[in-house]
């Protein structure tokens, strides 16, 4: 295979990295808002679903060299959830 063959092959698969990164994160900031909505209604949540989907987004980062996400946890979640009904 030649160099130019080999440097397309890993922009094309940086540029799907990117496209899949961009899905999980969109997932990530749903999973987000859900729980934030739940704190906000007194109900109880976990960030389960969250951090699942950080580890995936970590992974993928790791692999193309694309920023990584922080785990959730529940404090910080009613912190914003306080913070956004002031």
């Amino acid at each position: 295979m030649s160099v130019h063959l080999q440097i397309a092959d890993q922009i094309k698969k940086h540029r799907q990295a990117q496209k899949q990164f961009q899905q999980m994160d969109q997932k990530r900031e749903a999973a987000i808002e859900k729980a934030v909505s739940e704190a906000k209604q007194g109900k109880p949540f976990t960030t389960t679903a969250i951090n699942r989907i950080t580890e995936e987004i970590n992974q993928l980062a790791k692999l193309y060299q694309l920023p990584t996400r922080k785990l959730v946890t529940v404090e910080m979640i009613k912190t914003y959830a306080l913070r956004m009904q002031k």
